[in-house]
């Protein structure tokens, strides 16, 4: 992290939000996917977000992250969401390009 003091006072440079993809893992709320807008402590804000309720073809969120899933029709990906707010993070895999045409690819899973 890049610093300054001026007159005893400390300065560090902005840093931009992350707006990549990631898939994020949560301590009781399951795992979600969508663009990181913000993060403080475990809360992060999600745009353009979807839950991961259930996925084949990837051995583990690791791979799904990288890989994206090899079975789309037999995922449960959930509707879009324009914004979400969870409380408990507890892991952000940023996704790779790859990964994320895969997932946004995988059909909408409702009722």
């Amino acid at each position: 992290m890049s610093e300054i003091i001026v007159n005893g006072e400390v300065y560090r440079k902005a840093t931009n939000p992350i707006t990549e993809y990631s898939i994020i893992r949560t301590y009781s709320a399951g795992v979600h996917f969508g663009k990181v807008v913000k993060r403080e402590g475990k809360e992060v804000e999600l745009v353009d977000a979807r839950r991961i309720w259930y996925w084949e073809g990837a051995a583990s969120l690791s791979q799904m992250a990288v890989d994206g899933v090899s079975k789309p029709s037999k995922c449960k990906f959930s509707v879009t969401v324009p914004k979400i707010v969870l409380t408990e993070a507890i892991e952000i895999i940023p996704c790779t390009e790859k990964a994320t045409k895969c997932i946004l690819a995988v059909p909408e899973w409702k009722a």
